[in-house]
């Protein structure tokens, strides 16, 4: 992790803010560190919550490395950078579509986390709650496979990433009005697979 300290002197004491770290990067790549310290454990426990833990190890560190590339291009009017790397690691993901639809797949079907008459895993009520696929229920991983991409895109990122609707809008690049859209559309056929476990969904 990076000292506050140990910043240039012009920096104040103050922790400077995302943007203002990836300004600085772009003369002094260094920087980008911070940006990395940051953030890669949050975008790693979401890469793996969507593909277990082996290929989050490659999303997660294509995404800074795809930041670092793009950093000339961050609109620094904006002072976290969350969403946005959030959404490059969403688009990593919809890469390895097929690997996420059968691991959902697998975890349906897997006899050792059997479901219990009217009951799923704890995880339910947060969709994921901050865990790794590995973990999720299998009537849980079942209904996120029939989720289409663009609604389990935002329905992960509001109940796993933790983003608003407006930050899901930025990282997906689409209208708030559409994030709201396939959240409750998502949240819906979750419920009608899920039952009554569904709520607070």
């Amino acid at each position: 992790m990076h000292d506050p300290s140990s910043y240039p002197a012009v920096r104040l004491a103050a922790e400077p803010d995302d943007a203002s770290v990836i300004a600085n990067s772009r003369d002094q790549p260094e920087w980008f560190s911070v940006i990395f310290d940051r953030y890669f454990t949050a975008i790693h426990r979401y890469a793996a919550a969507r593909l277990g833990p082996g290929a989050a190890d490659d999303v997660a560190a294509e995404t800074f490395l795809a930041a670092f590339d793009q950093r000339d291009r961050y609109d620094l009017t904006r002072p976290e950078a969350r969403a946005w790397l959030y959404g490059i690691a969403t688009n990593l993901i919809g890469r390895h579509r097929r690997g996420e639809l059968r691991l959902y797949r697998a975890l349906s079907r897997s006899a050792a986390r059997d479901d219990v008459e009217g009951r799923v895993e704890g995880h339910a009520d947060r969709v994921t709650d901050r865990v790794t696929a590995e973990q999720l229920s299998p009537r849980l991983a079942r209904g996120l496979e029939s989720l289409s991409r663009g609604d389990r895109d935002a329905l992960m990122l509001v109940a796993c990433a933790d983003l608003s609707y407006a930050e899901v809008a930025f990282a997906l690049n689409i209208p708030i009005g559409t994030v709201g859209s396939r959240v409750n559309r998502a949240r819906a056929k979750l419920r009608r697979t899920l039952g009554h476990a569904a709520e607070g969904i």
